[in-house]
């Protein structure tokens, strides 16, 4: 049997208010700008010619990019540890999720604290 260690009060609402939703959703917005301006020219011109967002989760947030096609899934692909490590300086629990387009293939999803794996390959 699991002990509640906070009072009801203080334990999170079972079901998100409005105002809960347009905080995060604010959240979500300051956090793709910061993470946008921080980029090099080249990745925000990458970022550009895709759809791409940020989720946040309470256990993880989620920069997620939804290429247009094979080619810019590539270029995002060979662009990921620059990104993972933007990410990683403004939160160390974030992942990175690249979906090529509907139907040719599936999602590729690294966290930021599997960076140094990556970089020791590249």
């Amino acid at each position: 049997m699991e002990k509640e260690f906070l009072p009801k009060d203080d334990s999170h609402p079972i079901q998100l208010t409005s105002a809960d939703i347009i905080l995060r959703q604010q959240l979500e917005n300051s956090i793709s700008c910061y993470f946008y301006n921080s980029c090099d020219r080249t990745i925000q011109k990458l970022l550009s010619s895709c759809r791409w967002y940020i989720l946040s989760h309470p256990n993880a947030l989620t920069l997620v990019v939804e290429c247009p096609d094979q080619i810019t899934n590539w270029r995002v692909l060979q662009q990921i540890v620059p990104m993972a490590a933007i990410l990683g300086d403004i939160i160390s629990s974030a992942k990175i999720r690249v979906c090529p387009p509907k139907k040719q293939g599936l999602p590729f999803e690294m966290r930021v604290d599997e960076l140094a794996v990556y970089r020791d390959r590249a």
